[in-house]
């Protein structure tokens, strides 16, 4: 980090950094800035996140078997404690200090499993200690094998505490890698992230009231965290760090899922995928469930190494609306605020809201692509393959979405605010398809970025550039084409910056979606 950027973080970042650590939720960015007939409303912010934390009487893995020892399976011994621990009524599940080796667990109503801070549940490498079940994985539904920490079709949860899960995932992102060359090769790329099976860290399915809460998860083989199809979750202090041993292909940090009053607050992602990403399932199968994850709250969250702080898509076919995020960080991120979706998957991402951003050493500020990654975005059988029996995801992920303009996405009322930028490729790389399919009321307002390229503006109607700042060398400006009543209030100034070197290619990830 450059003198320039501590000095603004120690001058500026008082305001809204320190000063809002413990901010209310009635202490929300002013978006009286935005200059257009839409109706804010965020009456919804104060019934996000969950309502209870298990409490009751601590019951000890180690009393039912589990032994801190590295090189032993403790999976039977606390699934135990877990499962006596609901049937009392509810209480805590810990562990004495040391090292457990786990498979699959499953969480139970009433349960808040701790893990103290001198403690690590180190994951079994072996797939078959993780129970295959229909879940979603990457917007299909599909059989995939269980997480290691599993909150399902229950209420009232937790996993909480200072220590450790350590997934050790590298052994699946091996596999993936070999699997791709020799997918690729065969015309497969679009399936082959479904056809490698890994595992993720954590699943909430089907639940309501859970909170996970200050402990470490790192190295996992598949997604960080989802939460899918679940309404009043908390997201609280977690440290997630995929990027620990290799280059851990669709290691997102922390996926929100056709899901509800979900709220992520003083979290801090790093991982090679997208870091904090809003999903609602793709294609016909995601048309076909329907569902939008909606009335999402992310504050005071750093985002490190991946594709993008807030992503939206590229999985928009329920829907993405009413997210807002401030007071956040990046730090080597991809883009500041992502949106992507392809032209099957549908669903409208709307009412979008981020203000209050410190970041340095990024790729761009805004990137907003309704036609992302057609390798992977598009199902298309090679000619080998026709007429043999197919699993049943492939048929999943080959069926056309029928008409064809209902996978066309939509992305409007988005607003990005107040937000300081160092050391970045691009300012923005915002383009609808055509003139039928534009970006719709977006709002960019009180951004000061040091750049090295301006970037591209293209296919929106109603765009608005309100004091924005872009220190740049040499004589570039924004490239602007086929937009409708687009207005600009943009300085641009000569200045010397660096390139940046570090910034992953976010399609070396697998699932980047």
């Amino acid at each position: 980090m450059n003198y320039e950027f501590k000095k603004w973080v120690g001058c500026l970042g008082v305001a809204f950094l320190v000063g809002c650590i413990h901010t209310s939720k009635q202490d929300i960015p002013s978006f009286d800035w935005i200059q257009s007939n839409h109706q804010m409303d965020f009456s919804w912010v104060e019934e996000v996140g969950a309502k209870n934390i298990p409490k009751g009487d601590t019951f000890s893995a180690n009393s039912y078997g589990a032994v801190n020892d590295s090189t032993r399976l403790s999976t039977q011994a606390i699934q135990a404690a877990i499962d006596a621990c609901c049937k009392a009524g509810g209480g805590i599940v810990t562990f004495e200090p040391g090292y457990y080796q786990t498979g699959a667990l499953f969480l139970k109503k009433g349960v808040n499993l701790e893990i103290p801070k001198d403690v690590t549940l180190l994951a079994s490498t072996d797939i078959n200690d993780y129970p295959e079940f229909r879940s979603r994985i990457a917007g299909i539904e599909m059989v995939w094998p269980s997480a290691v920490l599993n909150i399902m079709d229950t209420e009232n949860a937790a996993i909480s505490g200072k220590g450790t899960i350590d997934c050790r995932g590298k052994i699946f992102w091996d596999k993936y890698w070999e699997m791709r060359k020799e997918y690729v090769e065969e015309g497969l790329r679009w399936i082959v992230d479904y056809d490698c099976k890994r595992v993720r860290g954590i699943l909430i399915s089907k639940s309501s009231d859970v909170t996970l809460k200050d402990f470490t998860l790192m190295r996992t083989g598949f997604w960080g965290v989802q939460v899918l199809y679940s309404t009043n979750c908390t997201i609280d202090g977690l440290a997630i760090n995929n990027n620990i041993g290799g280059h851990g292909p669709s290691t997102d940090g922390i996926d929100i899922d056709s899901s509800s009053f979900i709220l992520i607050e003083n979290c801090e992602v790093d991982c090679n995928d997208d870091n904090i990403c809003l999903k609602a399932g793709r294609d016909a199968d995601g048309l076909r469930v329907n569902r939008p994850t909606e009335y999402v709250v992310v504050r005071n969250c750093i985002a490190r190494k991946g594709a993008g702080l807030i992503t939206c898509g590229s999985e928009t076919s329920g829907g993405i609306r009413n997210i807002l995020g401030y007071n956040l960080q990046a730090y080597g991120t991809s883009s500041v605020m992502r949106l992507k979706s392809a032209l099957n998957r549908g669903g409208t991402v709307e009412n979008i809201y981020m203000s209050n951003v410190i970041a340095d050493s990024i790729r761009n500020v805004l990137a907003a692509d309704l036609n992302w990654h057609p390798s992977y975005s598009y199902s298309k059988l090679p000619p080998q393959y026709e007429g043999k029996e197919l699993p049943e995801h492939w048929i999943t992920m080959l069926t056309p979405v029928e008409p064809e303009e209902k996978g066309y996405p939509y992305f409007k009322n988005v607003y990005l605010a107040n937000v300081k930028a160092t050391h970045v490729q691009q300012f923005i790389s915002a383009s609808g398809w055509n003139e039928a399919l534009k970006l719709e009321d977006f709002g960019l307002y009180n951004i000061q970025a040091d750049v090295e390229k301006a970037g591209k503006i293209a296919f929106t109607k109603r765009f608005n550039l309100k004091d924005i700042e872009l220190n740049m060398p040499g004589n570039d400006q924004i490239l602007l084409e086929n937009n409708t009543n687009l207005t600009e209030d943009i300085r641009y100034k000569q200045a010397k910056t660096g390139l940046i070197t570090h910034t992953a290619d976010p399609n070396h990830s697998s699932l980047s979606q």
